[in-house]
């Protein structure tokens, strides 16, 4: 009975939490812009549809670039994109994070040891000297490369982090009374540990997912990011490179910029409302 009175009790406060609503809201608009707008559009990212640097208008929402491509497509597939790199980079790095944490904080010894050690090398290697090491031997980068890449070099933190919450658990009496009744470790963490920390979890894919996303978007900029295909940053990057600003062509920039400024926001938002639900000295009564 505990268990579904503990999860009415979340519910009720979800349901008062604000800042939950407006962050879930936000998130779940774009996400159905990102499904259904290349429905709207009958182009391509890269087709040329029109004269260039032409203004919003009722045939070209967002205006076109000045080659002449429909900004509103390349904005629907960047969408597209961006999400799939937060969901990949973000969900793998918890992943790791996860296996990397769960298992140096309740193996502690060396196991611990050398899990921190293998943490602490990743947290000093200069991710983005390496990226462009490896852009300079491949010539074709795609968005799971880049998905990837993020995510190996974003664990560390979400590691520590779940090591230090499965030290505290590990002592307690239900892990006990597992370990009495022969349990083995692996099925320790993930019915006994884990449960327990599914909120914290949640928060944690919550913040990689949006980091992944940041992420994404300052290599897409700068250049780094994928070879092929349409992304938020990578709107950015082209907006830049053809000067936009100068020409005053706000409509090619200002979209994408936001975009990001406002999924990245409202995932941190939900992260705060999630985390007043879930801790009882945060609510809001």
């Amino acid at each position: 009975m505990a268990q579904p009175r503990k999860q009415n009790e979340a519910l009720y406060f979800m349901r008062r939490n604000a800042k939950l609503q407006i962050g879930v809201a936000i998130v779940f608009l774009f996400i159905i812009l990102a499904l259904v707008g290349p429905l709207l559009t009958k182009y391509q990212p890269r087709d040329y549809v029109a004269p260039g640097a032409q203004p919003p208008s009722s045939e070209f929402w967002f205006g076109t670039t000045s080659f002449g491509e429909d900004v509103f497509t390349q904005f629907v597939y960047g969408l597209r994109s961006t999400f799939l790199v937060g969901m990949v980079g973000g969900g793998l790095g918890t992943l790791i994070g996860i296996l990397i944490g769960f298992t140096a904080g309740y193996r502690g010894g060396i196991a611990d040891e050398i899990l921190n050690m293998l943490t602490n090398i990743v947290l000093v290697v200069p991710s983005l000297v390496v990226l462009l090491i490896v852009a300079a031997y491949l010539e074709v980068r795609g968005l799971v490369f880049e998905s990837v890449y993020i995510a190996l070099f974003s664990w560390p933190w979400a590691a520590r982090a779940i090591r230090a919450q499965t030290f505290s658990l590990r002592s307690r009496d239900f892990v006990d009374l597992g370990r009495l009744s022969g349990m083995k470790p692996l099925k320790i963490i993930f019915t006994e540990i884990a449960p327990n920390m599914m909120s914290y979890l949640l928060l944690t894919f919550i913040l990689q997912f949006g980091g992944a996303i940041l992420t994404a978007a300052t290599l897409d900029f700068i250049g780094l990011g994928p070879t092929e295909g349409m992304s938020l940053g990578l709107m950015m990057n082209n907006a830049t490179t053809y000067s936009a600003i100068m020409l005053h062509m706000w409509w090619w920039f200002i979209p994408p910029g936001l975009a990001i400024t406002a999924i990245v926001g409202s995932l941190y938002i939900t992260n705060v409302g999630l985390d007043e639900v879930f801790n009882p000295k945060l609510r809001e009564m």
